[in-house]
């Protein structure tokens, strides 16, 4: 389900996010864990913004076998997140995860009307995911 490419030393439950992946699609989902400048050198380079970020999404085109995207997400904000909420760096990454993966399912937060956060939130509370980061999401 997911193809992972962990280029850091940030330790990555598969078992965990693949059970999160199959209850939201069948198609293979590549997943890239990476350093905080290659985050940057992404962001900069496929959005025009010079910054660095938690996590981008990048669907690919619907295509039979195909995989369905590629989620990149920054080990540093992992890390940086779950200490400033006081949760492990699994649940953060679950979150990120969640949420890199509904942008490539279509929702947009940025756009729609909540139902993106209101996902997030069935979806922390379906995996046992904590509380603080529905409150966190809320914001």
């Amino acid at each position: 389900m997911i193809e992972l490419d962990n280029r850091t030393s940030l330790e990555v439950s598969e078992e965990h996010l693949n059970t999160i992946a199959t209850a939201l699609t069948h198609k293979e989902i590549e997943l890239i864990i990476t350093s905080n400048e290659e985050m940057r050198e992404i962001n900069k380079q496929h959005r025009n913004i010079d910054k660095d970020t938690d996590v981008l999404s990048f669907p690919y085109e619907d295509m039979p076998m195909a995989p369905i995207g590629s989620i990149v997400i920054s080990s540093w904000h992992v890390q940086a997140k779950a200490k400033e909420f006081g949760h492990t760096t699994k649940d953060e990454l679950a979150l990120l995860f969640i949420h890199g993966l509904l942008h490539i399912l279509g929702f947009d937060h940025e756009a729609d009307e909540g139902e993106m956060r209101l996902e997030e939130e069935r979806l922390i509370r379906k995996f046992n995911l904590p509380e603080s980061l529905i409150i966190r999401n809320q914001g």
